[in-house]
């Protein structure tokens, strides 16, 4: 987007640095990357990025300054996941927006989703570290926002996920992590934290207190930084040690009723200019004729899972009643494309990460970008493409 860097960095690539750019990354996460890594990075000015991080607090707040909203969030949290001891604002917040032309040919963000639910923020800034180091990028690229350094973002992110606790007792809660494509985020995390990765299917319960085992102990679990997708438990009908709604003696770092509370279920209740219309399914009195602009997404599936475009009226008739309530018909916006690579403009989905410590305000940290240049933005669709994929947000003022 900056065209001078764009012109720059596509004139010296070479498939062999971004082979050496790969192999060094492997090395710095501690594991083999499993998901396409985009040959390069997004440079994006800063007050563009500044524009979404100012929108994204602006939706976050709208929904949580009112009560309404809180109380018809009550419901969206299933009543076998309902987690004891939620605290009043999310630790973890992301929000997701998409490059469109205006009427005027301008760029302007607009809304995908957001989540409240922690994202890869031990391996993007990683990421984008790597970019710069690796390809020789100019020094005046930011990562952050609002000039906060590497080291200062560390402490946040300590922070967040530690609590007042050792490392040793807090503890990176996942299914299967050593199998999830997330994994570098997992020792990236590790590296910067110091906590241990554990499996939910390992914990083991004792009265009101978790444990995990390590080196022939029990060690007592404080505080979970909780990367468990319900939709995945489900999915796999996993029977977990504990119950969700158990009163347990632990913290959660990303306490798991925000999963449900902030996400697609939250798009219907906005009102903002970058906010496609969007109505709940059940809700629906007709269905627009120009299907085609138009997409039907399930509210809880990650990752892009069963999401319908141009949705007919089989499809939309094949959704019983009693489960209506749990899809979005939602605005389909044409992302421009907006990257000039070697192989044709390429469009970015740009994520904005932010952290809300207590007592503090909703602060944005850094963003990622998604590159494609199919229907879909994630990294799974756009595997057999090049100059595609995980990408990095660098910002010049």
């Amino acid at each position: 987007m900056i065209a001078e860097l764009r012109r720059q960095f596509n004139t010296n690539f070479t498939a062999e640095k971004y082979q050496r750019f790969l192999e060094r990354l492997n090395q710095r996460c501690g594991t083999a990357i499993q998901f396409r890594v985009c040959e390069t990075p997004c440079f994006f000015p800063a007050g563009l990025m500044g524009q979404m991080a100012a929108w994204g607090e602006e939706l976050v707040q709208q929904l949580l300054r009112s009560e309404e909203y809180r109380k018809a969030s009550d419901e969206s949290v299933p009543a076998e996941f309902n987690t004891p001891n939620q605290e009043r604002d999310p630790l973890f917040v992301s929000v997701d927006f998409g490059l469109v032309r205006g009427s005027g040919g301008e760029l302007k963000p607009k809304l995908v989703e957001l989540q409240a639910f922690p994202t890869l923020y031990g391996y993007q800034p990683l990421l984008a570290q790597a970019y710069v180091e690796d390809y020789g990028l100019a020094g005046d690229l930011r990562v952050f926002f609002k000039g906060l350094t590497r080291e200062q973002y560390h402490g946040l992110l300590r922070r967040a996920v530690l609590g007042r606790h050792a490392p040793e007792n807090v503890v990176l809660l996942e299914i299967d992590p050593q199998e999830q494509k997330t994994l570098p985020d997992f020792l990236v995390t590790d590296q910067i934290c110091g906590i241990r990765m554990v499996n939910i299917r390992e914990v083991v319960k004792q009265g009101s207190k978790l444990h995990y085992r390590a080196d022939s102990r029990l060690i007592p679990i404080h505080r979970i930084y909780n990367r468990v997708i319900i939709d995945e438990l489900l999915r796999k009908k996993i029977e977990t040690p504990f119950d969700f709604r158990d009163e347990l003696q632990v913290e959660w770092a990303g306490h798991p009723n925000w999963y449900f509370r902030i996400s697609k279920f939250s798009i219907p209740f906005l009102k903002h200019e970058c906010v496609p219309r969007t109505w709940f399914l059940h809700q629906l009195k007709q269905v627009p004729k120009d299907r085609e602009n138009y997409l039907l997404k399930p509210l809880y599936s990650f990752a892009g899972s069963g999401i319908i475009f141009s949705p007919t009226d089989e499809q939309l008739a094949a959704i019983p009643a009693g489960q209506r309530q749990h899809y979005i018909l939602q605005e389909r916006m044409q992302f421009a494309p907006v990257i000039e690579t070697p192989h044709g403009a390429t469009q970015a989905e740009v994520r904005v990460m932010y952290l809300w410590l207590e007592g503090e305000r909703l602060r944005p940290v850094l963003g990622l970008t998604r590159m494609g240049r199919g229907k879909m933005m994630g990294v799974d669709h756009n595997r057999n493409l090049e100059w595609v994929g995980g990408s990095a947000v660098l910002m010049r003022d």
